[in-house]
């Protein structure tokens, strides 16, 4: 190849490389006679033994260590019951259909109290986000919100999306800008035990699972979809499903270990 070729078709990649990943908007619009799509998440077997890790509560142990135990068990996997909890259910490039409901309160919310992150996951849509610093004066939080890149390929690198010191009670509201994945981890760079995780999707067709495991997604236009369910320590698992007009589709999910 000529050099000058070769240089334009290096320069060609490396563009395409920094730039977000492109994907058609999703069309909100009216659901006639929609169905919906319902099932299980659960754990099989032994669970690995970095569940639940341990960590030494070094700062702000008047706020941050409640118990008095010293240390703060960070769950990786929680488990009761055979059900996986804290992982999420979602439906793969739907291109249109219901609204995203109003958040409650009118806002979605990242909130620090006891310095832990509230909820621990949580799906939010992309756009304002409001960061609330729930703790006493005497505790200074920073929170770093990073896009899990490579989830589907089993290979995460994070991108921050912002990083910033909170020291003073009360909300910020910063910009969730999506780039390259809709699957965001949140830790807090003053507290190392603190940690959360977020989906972004474009469209309101996901959900957290319930303590039981079980989900629901409704009013889904009738069709061919894919549902994924993502635990951000076991990635992903996929179904497929044809949600017929005003009836249910199932699709339950089981992780594991291996």
């Amino acid at each position: 190849m000529r050099p000058d070729r070769l240089a334009r078709a290096v320069a060609a990649f490396v563009l395409a490389s920094a730039l977000p990943l492109a994907q058609a908007a999703y069309i909100e619009k009216a659901v006639a006679n929609g169905g919906s799509v319902r099932g299980k998440v659960t754990f099989q077997g032994a669970l690995p033994p970095d569940a639940v890790e341990k960590i030494t509560i070094s700062k702000n142990p008047e706020v941050c260590d409640v118990d008095k135990t010293g240390a703060r068990e960070v769950v990786w996997v929680d488990v009761k019951d055979s059900a996986l909890r804290g992982a999420f259910v979602f439906i793969d490039k739907i291109k249109a259909g219901k609204k995203w409901p109003a958040p409650k309160g009118g806002k979605f919310v990242v909130n620090q109290e006891g310095c832990r992150f509230r909820p621990w996951a949580q799906v939010v849509k992309p756009g304002p986000l409001t960061i609330k610093h729930s703790d006493p004066a005497t505790v200074l939080h920073n929170i770093n919100a990073r896009e899990m890149i490579g989830v589907e390929k089993g290979r995460v690198v994070r991108s921050t999306i912002f990083n910033f010191a909170q020291p003073d009670p009360g909300e910020i509201v910063k910009q969730l800008t999506i780039r390259r994945s809709h699957y965001v981890s949140l830790n807090c760079e003053a507290h190392n035990f603190m940690f959360g995780f977020m989906m972004t999707p474009e469209h309101p067709y996901a959900v957290v699972v319930n303590e039981d495991g079980s989900y629901t997604l409704d009013d889904v236009p009738p069709g061919d979809y894919t549902v994924l369910a993502w635990h951000p320590k076991f990635g992903l698992k996929e179904a497929k499903v044809n949600v017929p007009a005003g009836g249910k589709a199932q699709a339950s999910f089981a992780f594991s270990a291996k």
